[in-house]
């Protein structure tokens, strides 16, 4: 071997060691870190949370929530504005979405009306927009008023199967939507043709109870949360609630479908959409900054006080739950005749 053949080698050897060893030392670096790194990016102007329902409303009360909790978190530098786009079943929410592509300052505060509008359709695909952060789930309480005939969820059953039409549902936002859902998958088990349901739609929760209270409707199924408030002030009976097992404090009295003879689970996830052509260190950031949000001892306190299952998703992850979705709810809306042929 010559003398220049065996100094190349040499070189080579190192060469190959210095490429591992910053191999090795990237591949040390923590996932967040290297997602700042790739642009840092942070707002740069006031954000829109954007209320799929009118005030008074789920997803309005919850952001109003996070409205006052999440300037106390560490990155969040800019004003956060709550954004009321009722109507159309959360679909108007969605399409105003989408008329600000590419900006990371506009979020609706999604929920399975994502998924069921566009199978029925009536709103834009959730494929034609960013998820952000799956945040947690929240079950479905079927609510009467204290004086009404209908003492459980029993009782119920046996009067819609009797007649689909003797009992009007108040239904916030949407047919086939988890508020409905609450309802329509027990009596679908029991039975039941779920498809004379006689059933009105409101465009928020609180519309819907106000019509319960005036005695135009007499169920309105809607989130445990929401019901537990009404409880509390002796507005409503709650007679069954779709979870898998019953729930404590205030709830602790209230039996489950399943209890009652009817496998019906059904809840509602609440989770922050973005416009599509969001960028990786836009998702990151926003990522990283509803986790903190999602830990702080405020938050978790609102957590346990509303019922309220914890479950942060990330971006990708969040997109698993959308097409599982997909598939879930096509099935529960073709039964219900309201699947979109195409």
């Amino acid at each position: 071997m010559t003398y220049r053949s065996s100094r190349i080698q040499h070189w080579n050897r190192r060469c190959i060691v210095v490429a591992r060893v910053v191999l090795a030392a990237a591949l040390a670096i923590p996932a967040e870190h290297a997602a700042a790194g790739a642009g840092d990016w942070k707002p740069d102007a006031p954000v829109e949370l954007i209320a799929t329902n009118a005030p008074g409303g789920g997803s309005d009360r919850i952001l109003r929530l996070m409205q006052k909790i999440m300037p106390t978190q560490p990155g969040v530098t800019v004003p956060l504005n709550v954004v009321n786009k009722p109507g159309g079943g959360s679909a108007i929410a969605y399409t105003y979405l989408n008329q600000h592509p590419g900006n990371p300052h506009y979020f609706v505060l999604g929920s399975k009306s994502l998924i069921t509008n566009h199978i029925v359709g009536r709103g834009p695909s959730y494929t034609t927009m960013t998820p952000v952060a799956h945040l947690f789930n929240e079950y479905i309480a079927v609510t009467v008023r204290p004086d009404s005939p209908i003492k459980t969820g029993k009782d119920l059953v046996e009067r819609v199967k009797k007649d689909p039409q003797s009992v009007s549902f108040g239904i916030a936002t949407s047919m086939g939507a988890p508020n409905h859902q609450g309802a329509a998958v027990a009596l679908s088990k029991a039975g039941a043709d779920i498809k004379k349901l006689k059933a009105v739609i409101f465009p928020s929760g609180g519309a819907a109870t106000t019509a319960l209270f005036g005695g135009h409707v007499d169920v309105v199924p809607i989130s445990v949360a929401f019901a537990t408030s009404l409880l509390r002030n002796n507005q409503v009976r709650i007679i069954a609630i779709a979870a898998p097992q019953r729930l404590p404090g205030d709830l602790a009295q209230v039996p489950t479908w399943r209890e009652q003879g009817q496998d019906a689970v059904v809840s509602q996830w609440r989770g922050f959409v973005g416009p599509k052509d969001m960028t990786a260190p836009q998702i990151a950031y926003w990522e990283q900054t509803f986790r903190r949000f999602l830990d702080s001892p405020e938050w978790k306190k609102e957590l346990e006080k509303n019922f309220w299952q914890a479950d942060f998703r990330d971006s990708p992850g969040f997109r698993k739950v959308l097409d599982q979705d997909h598939v879930e709810l096509s099935k529960f809306l073709d039964e219900l005749g309201l699947m979109k042929k195409k």
